[in-house]
Order: structure tokens, then C-alpha cells, then sequence
């Protein structure tokens, strides 16, 4: 019949098609939803959970936009909104189980003073779910399934820190053959951690500094022209500085077996903080910058032994330095800062140690040598090589542990004055 009115609840059977869909029910339906959030976040916070005013103005938006339709959805919306941490869950799903269980009378929404409420502003029931209670507390879901429950805490699978810095100091306080592959690579990543500076040398280029001892003239004269050529405003300046160029050089023959790997950790974190030049060497000069540069330092590493086709071999020291000094990257060493790594043995005659040395005196900043040997009781370079190339040497450091690495690692780092006369 035209005109009229269904019951009520009713829904007509057959809508056309332009009429709207049957609306459905709303859980907070008449219910201030900040004061629900503001309410339910002060039950959280007082049974620890850690809830702020952005997580509460999170949820407040998100019923708002999307209002829940049963409890169900309140629950989750409520858990993405409020809870930001995985330990938290089991204190969220107590408090909303006592809130949502017991039924407690939510705040309803006021007129302005003190007029009631209008009888359509009241708080819907919500009515019970009739699924069976899962794993949970009585609720119909379950905070973790079984296939993802956290693990035993007393677990022995657990991951653990391998070395503390204790364990580490003890490490480094070893000679190179008694460390395994692994403990030569946490040791090398910890020496390329301490290089955190590098020494620095002056240019010809100058900055604007106020300062600076030096007047810049053109500046000046340019800001002369406003005052009648009178330099009332100096500008000053200052020399601009450059980390300065470091070159290394590493031993890798038979004799040097058990400290090739790390000497190579060592000029590893030279090549990735400093830019250096890394060479090695036994018969045959290898060059081995670009092959250190890979992020992997285990893989840096072995193409680095690949590279070198005569490792573990004989020894020419004296050939190598001068094929350095003769090649396109002898101009890499003027005023440089070169470290040879090498315990002196070597197959070449002194004399020509003494001439190669010469020649890398007269380019090279400063010349520092490692050797092993120097730090056993009661060492004296005796060595024919060793004996030929000390004079040129500004220093001759001990390197038979990491230990005695970062400290020659340290002394690179503040090595800013200007070289001593000869």
C-alpha cells in the first residue's frame, strides 16, 4: 500500500534501485568517542602500558572515520592505534577483556550544562559474540597463535653479543697465528673503527677566515672601492688543509705467512678512511686499492689473496720500492705518508735496498716501517735489509699483535708536524 509504514526494525523487502541501503547498527552509536579513548587509555596507563597523547589522537581519529561495527573491530582498531610495542600486547588484552566484559557504562555524549542526555543518546549493548571462546582470555581471538608464540626465554638458541670489548682487548693482545679467520675479521672491523681521523697537510689555496693571520689583498682592495680606496674592512684568510695522502706497502712472502692476513686488515681500513694506496708484494709488485674498497671485509680479503699470484714466495724489497717509484703511481708518494710492512728479509742486495730507500726519502712526508720481529726481547735490526732501510725510517714500529696495529694506527693520526731535518 502505498503511503505506508513499516514496522518497526523493518526492512522493505524489494528497494529499488535508487533507495539507500538498509543502515546498520552502530556499537558506539550516541557515545563521546574522545571520552571513550581518553577513559580507555587511562585504564592502559594504569595498568602500565606506556600510551601518549599521540597514540590516544590516533585512536580517536580512527573510530571517527571508521566507526566499529562490533567489538571485534573495536579491538583492533584500538590495538594498531594505542599499542606500539610486541611486550605490550598481553597488558592491552587484560585491560580490554575487563573493559569490554564486565560492560561498564561508557561516557555518553552531554548537551551544553546540565541538560540531560536526549533518550536516543544512550549507549547501545553490546550484544554477546556467539562464537566459541578461542585461546585468549575468553575473547574470540587470540593475541598470538600457537605457531607464533614467543620463544622460551631460557632457550640456549638465543643470540648473544660474540665478544665484549673485555674479550676483544684479550684478543688483541695474541700473536697473529694464534687467531682463527673469524677473530683476525672482528679485530680488523674494530681497528678500522678507531681510525676516526687522519693527519692533514696545508695547500696553496687559501679560505676566507676572519681569524686568519694573512690579509687577503685582492678582497680587500674590492672592498676598498665603497670607502675611497681606503682598506678600512681587512679581509683575512687562512690556508685550506688536505687529509694527506697515504701509501702502503705489505710484505705477503713466506715469512710474512701469519701476518699477511692482517697486515691486509690494516691496509683495508687505511684504503676505506684515508683513501690509501695499497700495494703488495713478495717477487712481483700487485696493487690491491680497488680490490680492498668491497664492503665485505672477508670478501675484500680473499680476492685480495686471489689477486696475488706470488704469495708465500721469495722476497725483493729493493725491486718492488723502485718499481712504486718508476711506475705512474710514483708521484702518489710525494709528500706522503708510506708504510712498509715487512720483517726485513730480503733476497735483494743491501746496496739496492739502500738507493730505493734514498729515493722514497726524498718524496715521502714521512716513512714508517712494521715489523714483527720489533717486538720480541732483545731485537736489533741485524737484518741486511732491515739494517739498509732504518736510516731513511722515521720511525720503526712493533706489529705482532693488533694490539701493536692500533697503536701504530693512533700515532698515524696525529702525525701533523712538519718532517725533522736530516
Amino acid at each position: 500500500m502505498a503511503g505506508a509504514e513499516l514496522p518497526s526494525g523493518a526492512a522493505p523487502r524489494n528497494p529499488g534501485p535508487g533507495s539507500p541501503p538498509p543502515a546498520r547498527p552502530v556499537l558506539l552509536r550516541g557515545t563521546d568517542r574522545a571520552a571513550l579513548a581518553v577513559a580507555l587509555v587511562d585504564r592502559l596507563r594504569r595498568a602500565g602500558l606506556s600510551t601518549g597523547l599521540t597514540e590516544t589522537g590516533d585512536f580517536v581519529h580512527a573510530i571517527e572515520v571508521s566507526p566499529p561495527l562490533s567489538v571485534t573491530t573495536l579491538y583492533w582498531t584500538a590495538r594498531i592505534a594505542l599499542v606500539r610495542r610486541r611486550p605490550d600486547l598481553a597488558v592491552f588484552d587484560e585491560v580490554f577483556a575487563a573493559v569490554f566484559a564486565d560492560a561498564p557504562p561508557l561516557p555518553l555524549t552531554r548537551q551544553a550544562g546540565n541538560t540531560p542526555a536526549r533518550r536516543d543518546d544512550v549507549h547501545v549493548p553490546v550484544p554477546a559474540d556467539t562464537q566459541p571462546p578461542a585461546d585468549g582470555g575468553g575473547l574470540p581471538w587470540a593475541t598470538l597463535p600457537p605457531a607464533v608464540a614467543p620463544a622460551d626465554p631460557t632457550d640456549a638458541t638465543l643470540h648473544t653479543p660474540e665478544r665484549r670489548p673485555s674479550a676483544l682487548a684479550a684478543l688483541a693482545e695474541l700473536p697473529f697465528e694464534d687467531l682463527d679467520a673469524a677473530q683476525t675479521e672482528l679485530l680488523g672491523e674494530a681497528l678500522r673503527a678507531t681510525l676516526t681521523r687522519w693527519p692533514t697537510r696545508r695547500t696553496r689555496r687559501h679560505a676566507a677566515d676572519p681569524a686568519g693571520r694573512r690579509i687577503a689583498l685582492r678582497p680587500t682592495i674590492a672592498r676598498a672601492r665603497r670607502t675611497a680606496w681606503e682598506p678600512v674592512a681587512l679581509v683575512r684568510e687562512r690556508p685550506v688543509r688536505r687529509p694527506r695522502r697515504a701509501v702502503l706497502l705489505c710484505d705477503v712472502s713466506e715469512s710474512m705467512r701469519a701476518q699477511a692476513t692482517a697486515y691486509l686488515h690494516l691496509m683495508r681500513a687505511f684504503t676505506l678512511v684515508a683513501d690509501a694506496e695499497v700495494f703488495a708484494f713478495a717477487t712481483t709488485l700487485t696493487r690491491l686499492t680497488p680490490t680492498l674498497r668491497h664492503a665485505s671485509a672477508a670478501e675484500a680479503i680473499a680476492r685480495a689473496g686471489a689477486l696475488v699470484t706470488d704469495r708465500f714466495g721469495g722476497t725483493k724489497i729493493a725491486t718492488n720500492l723502485a718499481a712504486v717509484l718508476d711506475s705512474h703511481h710514483g708521484n702518489t708518494l710525494r709528500g706522503a705518508l708510506v708504510i712498509v710492512a715487512s720483517d726485513g728479509w730480503d733476497s735483494d742486495p743491501p746496496t739496492r735496498m739502500e738507493a730505493a730507500m734514498s729515493r722514497l726519502r726524498r718524496r715521502a712526508h714521512r716513512i714508517l716501517w712494521l715489523n714483527p720481529r720489533a717486538s720480541a726481547p732483545g731485537f736489533a735490526p741485524t737484518v741486511a735489509g732491515m739494517a739498509a732501510a732504518l736510516p731513511y725510517c722515521d720511525r720503526l714500529l712493533p706489529a705482532a699483535t693488533f694490539h701493536d696495529l692500533t697503536r701504530a694506527a693512533h700515532l698515524l693520526q696525529h702525525l701533523n708536524t712538519p718532517a725533522p731535518r736530516r
